[in-house]
C-alpha cells in the first residue's frame, strides 16, 4: 500500500522513517509548513505536496499526524476533493480520540478509518524510528478492513494490540499514568531532596540510579516482583515518618493512595501477608485527610461568604 502523510511533526518523520525502511511505498508530505513537509519529505527521500488533494490521489493510505484538534478539519476538507475518498484508509495517530471521532462518516463515504497510535513518547524526530521495533501500537477502527490493517502493520515488524473504541479512553489513561504522571512523582521527589540542602541539579542526579533502576525492576520482572520498600514490609512506623514529613495536605492524600495501591500488590507478593495493621493505619490516615480537606473547604467558603 502507498502511504502519505498530513502533517510533518514529530509523528510524522518517525513512522515515515520507519515505513521506508521497512519496504512501504512512502508518497510523501503535505503541510501548512512547505518547509516542514520539505524536511520532512528529505528526510524519508520521498516527495513534497503543495495540495493535500494530490497526494490523496496517490496514496492508498493517508496517515493524518497533526495536531488531534486539526485532525477533523483536515479529514473534512479532503472529503470535499473532487475525486472523493472512496476506497481509501485514513489513520491518525492520537492516543485518546477513537477513528469515528476523528473521521465522522467515513464508512458512508465508501472509506476506512483508524486510530494508529505508538504506546511511545516519540521526543526525538530524526531517531525515534529505530525505536520502533520494541513499541507497541493499538489498533481500532473500521471492522471491514480491519484485519487487513492488522496484518499490513504486523508485516512491517510493528507490534500491534486490537483495541475498541469503548477502550480508548482507559488505554491513553494507562500511558498517562505511565508517562506523564510519573513525572509528576520524580518532580515531587526531587524537591523533597532540595528541602534536605540538595543542589537542583544534585537531587536529580541522586535519584537517577534508584529512579531508572526501579523502572528496570518493574519492565523486565513485573510490578508485583518488583516491589520494595516499607507497605510490601509491614512497616508503618517509616509511613508514619513519612506522612509527618509532608506538610501539604495534596501530598499527603497522594501518599496514602499510592500506598493503598501498593499494599494490594504487596498482597500479590506474599500470599501470607497479614495487612491487618497497616490497611488499619493507611484508612485512618485517609480518614484523617479527607476531614482535614472538608474543613479546610469550609473554612474557605466562609472566607469567601465574608467578602
Amino acid at each position: 500500500m502507498r502511504v502519505g502523510f498530513i502533517g510533518a511533526g514529530k509523528v510524522g518523520f518517525t513512522l515515515g522513517k520507519y515505513f521506508c525502511q521497512h519496504q512501504v511505498e512512502v508518497t510523501g508530505y503535505y503541510s501548512h509548513s512547505i518547509q516542514s513537509a520539505g524536511e520532512a519529505a528529505g528526510f524519508t527521500a520521498t516527495n513534497i505536496y503543495a495540495d493535500a488533494g494530490d497526494l490523496l490521489a496517490e496514496s492508498d493510505v493517508l496517515f493524518f499526524t497533526v495536531p488531534d484538534d486539526a485532525i477533523v478539519s483536515c479529514y473534512e476538507a479532503l472529503r470535499q476533493e473532487a475525486g472523493g475518498i472512496q476506497g481509501k484508509i485514513f489513520c491518525h495517530a492520537s492516543g485518546a480520540m477513537t477513528a469515528e471521532a476523528a473521521f465522522p462518516g467515513i464508512e458512508a463515504a465508501g472509506a476506512f478509518g483508524y486510530s494508529v497510535h505508538p504506546l511511545f513518547a516519540i521526543s526525538d524526530k530524526l531517531h525515534a524510528y529505530s525505536e520502533l521495533t520494541d513499541v507497541f501500537f493499538t489498533l481500532e477502527g473500521s471492522v471491514a478492513r480491519r484485519s487487513l490493517m492488522l496484518e499490513w502493520l504486523r508485516g512491517t515488524g510493528l507490534n500491534v494490540q486490537l483495541i475498541e473504541a469503548g477502550c480508548k479512553a482507559r488505554y491513553h489513561a494507562a500511558a498517562a499514568i505511565v508517562s506523564n504522571q510519573v513525572v509528576a512523582l520524580f518532580e515531587e521527589g526531587q524537591r523533597m531532596l532540595e528541602e534536605c540542602g540538595f543542589a537542583p541539579e544534585t537531587a536529580g542526579r541522586a535519584l537517577r540510579p534508584i529512579f531508572l533502576g526501579n523502572a528496570r525492576h518493574v519492565a523486565e520482572r513485573g510490578p508485583v516482583q518488583a516491589l520494595t520498600g516499607p507497605v510490601q514490609r509491614g512497616d508503618t512506623g517509616t509511613l508514619a515518618k513519612h506522612l509527618d514529613a509532608l506538610n501539604d495536605s495534596d501530598d499527603r492524600l497522594l501518599y496514602i493512595l499510592l500506598s493503598r495501591r501498593l499494599l494490594r500488590i504487596a498482597g500479590e507478593k506474599n500470599p501470607g501477608y497479614d495487612d491487618t495493621s497497616i490497611k488499619a493505619f493507611l484508612e485512618e490516615e485517609y480518614r484523617k485527610c479527607i476531614e482535614a480537606a472538608a474543613a479546610e473547604g469550609c473554612r474557605a467558603g466562609r472566607k469567601e461568604e465574608a467578602k
